[in-house]
C-alpha cells in the first residue's frame, strides 16, 4: 500500500510515498487474508480520519499505482551502485545467510533442468525451421517442453530454490524436475534420430554420440562419456579419427572415462562414432585415442612435520602451471602465464560447527547460519593421484576424517586441459575445473572449501547476488555473529583481486561465499542441521541432509583485463555445456541419409542468445485483444501458433568494463539467423514477450549522476531498422522473429493449459536418450 508522507523528498512540491507491504502475517497465514484485510480496513480508516494530527494519508495501491506516484513526483534520486540489502539479519544472531546453500542437490538439479530446457528450446526451434521435422509429433514435442517449463518455474518459489521447504515438498520438486528432464531428453533423441550420418564399417557395432551446442558461439571443449572398456576408437562424421583420451573412472570400477575433444559451431551438432577395438593399445593410440597414466602418492597427515614446499610437482598447460606440495598433497601455488606471476594458492575443506539446542544458544536452520566458532579442519590425512594424459591431466585429492579411514569424506578433482590458447581453445585452456565430493556430513555441520592466496584483497569480495550484476562486498566487523554476517550469495560468479591479478570462481549452482581473511575466499558447499525449535519441528523444516554433493567450479586466474573478458563467457559455457544424446550404431542407423547441415548461428562475443524458442502460446500476441478474450470468457481450446519464434539477446558487459566488449553491438538478425531460414519481419516485444514495445512508454528517472557509473550510457535503444538492431551494454531485448517457411507447417496443434508435471511420472530408465543429472562433467554411460 502507499503512504503519502508530506515533506519528504528533495523537491518542494514533492509529497513522499513509502511502500508498506500489506501486513498479512507470515507466508503460512494467507488463509486468514480476509480477516486481516478487515483489520487493515479499520487501521486505514483510523489513520485517514486523523490526517490533520498524524500528517499522513494511507490507501491501498498496486505496484503500478505506487511507482506511478513516485514517477509523477519527478524528484532526483541517488544511485546506490555497490549497495544492496544483503545480507539480511532479523537479529544479532539471525543472519539469513544459510539458505544460500541449503539443499545443495536441489539447487544443482534446478539449475541443470533450466540449462536442459534452454538447450531443448533452441533444438526444437532449429528442427522446425526452415522446414518442420518430418517424423516429429509437434503436439507431443511441445508438451515435453511445457512440462519442463512448468517444473523449472515451480522450483523458483521462495521456499523451493532457497532450500527452505519441507522434505515432502522437496521430493515433489525433484520428482517434477526429473520427469520434465526425461521428457525433454526423449524429445532431443527424437529430433536427432533420423539425422545421424552414415558411418563406415556396418558390423563394428558401438554407439553414436550426437553432441549439440546450445550457445550461439563456437565452443571448443572436452565431452566426457563413461565406457566399459579402455580400447576405443572415436571417429567423426567423415570417418576421421578424433583426439580422445581414456582413463580409469575416479569412482566407478571397472569403468573408464572417455574424453573427446570437440569444436561445435553455434547451435550446431557434431556426430561421433564410438566403437570398441580389438587391437593392442598401440593400435588404439594410432587411431587417435590415448590412455592416460595414473600415479599414486601415499597419504600425508595433517600434522606432517618438517619443512613444506621443498618437493613440488608440476602440472601444466599453455596457460597455467599448478604446483602441488608433495609433503602435504595439497596445492601450493599457480603460475599464470599471461603476466608470468606465481600466486600462492592452497585449498582445504573446513567445517563450521553449529548449535542445535535452543537451551544452549542461537541455532542454525534452513535459513539462518550461526556458527559457534571459527571453521576447523575435519580431516587428518590427504591422499593424491595424478592422472596424466595428452588431452587433460586430472589431480585427485582425497581427504580422510581419520588417518586409517578406508573411505574419504571429501575430495577435489582438478582438471587442466592440454589445448593451445589459439584456434578457439582460449576458454578451455584458461580454466581450472574443479569438482568436489562432499559428504555425508556429521550432524550440525556446515562444510566449506577455503582457498587461501597471496592476493592482497583486504577481505574485499565481489559476488553476483542476482546473476546479472557484480556487487562489491566489504568485510564488516560486528560485535556478534560476524562470520555469518559477512556471507553473501554467489549465484554464478565471485572473485577477489589485488592490483595485479584477479582470481575468479564460477559455479554451476548457487552457494554462499565469503572472504574471512586477507587473500581468502571460502564457499559453503553443504549443510546438515537439526534443531529442537518447536516451530521448525511442527512444519518439519529440518535440514538433516545425509546426501553426498558434487558441485563443480571453474577457476580463472590472471590480470584483470584478461579475466574481465573471460568471466562472463566462461560462466555461460559452464552453465550451458554441450548436450550429448547417445544412439546405438546399427545397420538401420548406418543406412540413413546424412544429416542436413544447417548454418551456424553465431553472435559477437559480447552478446548472449538468452532464448530461442517457439513458445507455443495459444493466445493473441496483442495483449489488449488477449485481455478482451479473457473477459469475454473465451478460454476454450485455441490453436497454438508454432510460427512465432521468441528471440532474446543479452549484452553481457557493463559500460566501461572492457574497452572493446563493452561497446554497443549492432547485428543483422537476417544474417545471424540465416541458418534457420529467411527472416521476413522482426517485432520487438517487452522483456517477457507479452507486450508490443511500440505500445509501451518507458519512464525516465532523474538521477544524481556520478563519474564511472556502471549504467551511465546516455544512449537509448532505437527500434529495429528492418532486421538490424543495436544492443547497448547490459541491455536485454526480446523479439518475435517471423521466417519465410519453405514448406507449410502442419495444421497448428490444439493445446490447453499444460498439465502439471506431477500428473505423469516416467520410469527414469525408460527413453531413447542416455543421461544422468548427477556428477560433472556429464559422463554418459556406454555399455
Amino acid at each position: 500500500m502507499g503512504w503519502a508522507l508530506p515533506g519528504l523528498g528533495s523537491a518542494p512540491e514533492f509529497q513522499g510515498f513509502a511502500l508498506c507491504p500489506g501486513l498479512q502475517g507470515c507466508d503460512k497465514q494467507f488463509f486468514n487474508a480476509s480477516l486481516q484485510f478487515e483489520n487493515m480496513d479499520h487501521l486505514l480508516d483510523f489513520i485517514n480520519s486523523n490526517t490533520s494530527k498524524l500528517g499522513i494519508t494511507v490507501e491501498y495501491a498496486t505496484l503500478a499505482e505506487y511507482f506511478g506516484a513516485l514517477h509523477a513526483a519527478n524528484v532526483t534520486w541517488h544511485v546506490r551502485d555497490h549497495q544492496d540489502f544483503l545480507p539480511y539479519s532479523s537479529g544479532p544472531f539471525q543472519a539469513w545467510t544459510g539458505f544460500y546453500t541449503s539443499r545443495s542437490r536441489l539447487k544443482r538439479l534446478a539449475r541443470r533442468a533450466s540449462a536442459l530446457l534452454y538447450a531443448g528450446e533452441s533444438m526444437f526451434t532449429r528442427s522446425m525451421w526452415p522446414a518442420p521435422h518430418q517424423h516429429l509429433d509437434l503436439d507431443w514435442a511441445l508438451k515435453q517442453l511445457q512440462q519442463l517449463r512448468w517444473a523449472v518455474s515451480e522450483v523458483q518459489h521462495h521456499h523451493a530454490i532457497t532450500g527452505t521447504e519441507t522434505p515432502k515438498v522437496r521430493d515433489m520438486y525433484v520428482k517434477n524436475l526429473r520427469s520434465g528432464m526425461q521428457g525433454v531428453h526423449e524429445l532431443m533423441a527424437s529430433i536427432v534420430q533420423d539425422r545421424t550420418p552414415a558411418f563406415t564399417d556396418p558390423g563394428a557395432g558401438g554407439h553414436v554420440a550426437v553432441v549439440y551446442n546450445p550457445l550461439a558461439w563456437t565452443v571448443t571443449t572436452l565431452v566426457t562419456l563413461t565406457v566399459g572398456f579402455s580400447r576405443v576408437n572415436v571417429t567423426d562424421e567423415s570417418g576421421r579419427p578424433v583426439a580422445a583420451q581414456v582413463q580409469e573412472s575416479k569412482e566407478k570400477h571397472p569403468a573408464y572415462n572417455l574424453h573427446v575433444l570437440t569444436t561445435i559451431p553455434g547451435l550446431g551438432y557434431r556426430h561421433y562414432s564410438i566403437t570398441r577395438t580389438q587391437g593392442t593399445q598401440e593400435d588404439t593410440k594410432q587411431l587417435g585415442t590415448s590412455l592416460a597414466r595414473t600415479s599414486n602418492f601415499g597419504r600425508k597427515t595433517e600434522t606432517h612435520a618438517g619443512p613444506r614446499g621443498r618437493h613440488l610437482i608440476r602440472v601444466e598447460n599453455d596457460c597455467y602451471t599448478l604446483f602441488l606440495d608433495r609433503d602435504t598433497n595439497l596445492m601450493h601455488s599457480i603460475l599464470e602465464r599471461e603476466s608470468n606471476r606465481t600466486v600462492r594458492v592452497t585449498q582445504e575443506f573446513m567445517e563450521y560447527r553449529v548449535n542445535g539446542n535452543l537451551r544452549y544458544g542461537p541455532i542454525s536452520d534452513n535459513i539462518v547460519f550461526v556458527p559457534t566458532d571459527t571453521a576447523k579442519r575435519p580431516w587428518k590425512s590427504v591422499g593424491m593421484q595424478i592422472v596424466a594424459g595428452k588431452l587433460m591431466t586430472e589431480i585427485r585429492q582425497f581427504f580422510y576424517r581419520k588417518v586409517r579411514d578406508r573411505n574419504h569424506t571429501y575430495a577435489i578433482y582438478s582438471r587442466l586441459a592440454h589445448v593451445p590458447v589459439g584456434h578457439g581453445g582460449e576458454l578451455l585452456c584458461r580454466r581450472i575445473e574443479q569438482e568436489y565430493r562432499v559428504g555425508p556430513l556429521e550432524l550440525n555441520c556446515e562444510a566449506i572449501l577455503r582457498t587461501s592466496t597471496s592476493l592482497h584483497n583486504r577481505q574485499v569480495l565481489y559476488s553476483d547476488s542476482n546473476g546479472y550484476q557484480m556487487q562489491r562486498r566489504l568485510f564488516r566487523e560486528h560485535t556478534s555473529n560476524s562470520i555469518a554476517r559477512n556471507y553473501y550469495p554467489m549465484v554464478q560468479s565471485a572473485f577477489i583481486e589485488d592490483g595485479r591479478s584477479r582470481l575468479v570462481l564460477l559455479s554451476e549452482q548457487a552457494h554462499g561465499v565469503s572472504s574471512q581473511g586477507n587473500g581468502q575466499v571460502e564457499v559453503m558447499l553443504h549443510r546438515r542441521l537439526w534443531n529442537n525449535f518447536d516451530w521448525a519441528l511442527e512444519y518439519d523444516l529440518t535440514l538433516n541432509d545425509t546426501s553426498v554433493v558434487q558441485p563443480v567450479f571453474w577457476f580463472l586466474l590472471g590480470p584483470r583485463p584478461l579475466t574481465t573478458g573471460l568471466r562472463r563467457r566462461s560462466g555461460l559455457a559452464l552453465q550451458h555445456a554441450p548436450v550429448v544424446v547417445l544412439r546405438e550404431l546399427n545397420e538401420t542407423a548406418q543406412n540413413l541419409p546424412g544429416p542436413q547441415q544447417q548454418e551456424a548461428v553465431t553472435l559477437p562475443p559480447s552478446l548472449h542468445l538468452q532464448i530461442l524458442s517457439i513458445p507455443g502460446w495459444n493466445y493473441s500476441s496483442n495483449h489488449t485483444e488477449h485481455l478482451q478474450n479473457l473477459q469475454k470468457g473465451h478460454r476454450g481450446k485455441a490453436k497454438v501458433d508454432l510460427r512465432r519464434v521468441l528471440l532474446r539477446l543479452h549484452h553481457l558487459y557493463e559500460v566501461g568494463e572492457d574497452p572493446v566488449l563493452s561497446q554497443p553491438v549492432s547485428v543483422n538478425l537476417e544474417v545471424v539467423l540465416q541458418g534457420l531460414g529467411s527472416v521476413v519481419a522482426v517485432e520487438e516485444r517487452s522483456l517477457t514477450g507479452t507486450w508490443d514495445v511500440s505500445t509501451l512508454h518507458r519512464w525516465s528517472w532523474r538521477t544524481q549522476d556520478r563519474p564511472h557509473r556502471r549504467d551511465s550510457s546516455s544512449s537509448h535503444s532505437a527500434p529495429p531498422q528492418g532486421t538490424k538492431v543495436t544492443i547497448y551494454p547490459k541491455e536485454i531485448r526480446t523479439f518475435f522473429i517471423h521466417f519465410r517457411s519453405s514448406e507449410p507447417l502442419a495444421d497448428p496443434v490444439t493445446s490447453e493449459r499444460p498439465q502439471g508435471p506431477q500428473e505423469k511420472e516416467r520410469d527414469p530408465g525408460h527413453g531413447k536418450a542416455a543421461w544422468r543429472d548427477e556428477g560433472r562433467p556429464a559422463a554418459h554411460p556406454i555399455g
